[in-house]
């Protein structure tokens, strides 16, 4: 079977922090097939509305994929994912 774009998006956060101590993430969307980031969010804090936000954007842009994987970490298990899928 070819593998195609488009058919599995994986989301996933990483961690860090500056100099200064201060802690941040990065939420990657990454296209499996292609192994391509389609978006990397920075941010001091991202809950499940901005990843749903963000979700929002990039289907608008590229359109829909076959399928989402994610962990189940609290903000993409959390009301507001839930309710948009």
């Amino acid at each position: 079977m070819l593998a195609l774009p488009k058919q599995r998006w994986n989301l996933d956060f990483v961690h860090d922090q500056m100099a200064s101590g201060r802690r941040f993430r990065v939420l990657n969307i990454v296209d499996d097939v292609t192994r391509e980031c389609l978006r990397a969010v920075p941010d001091t804090s991202i809950c499940g509305r901005r990843v749903v936000r963000e979700l929002a954007g990039l289907i608008a842009e590229r359109g829909k994929p076959g399928m989402i994987v994610s962990d189940n970490g609290t903000e993409l298990t959390s009301n507001a994912v839930l309710a948009w899928c």
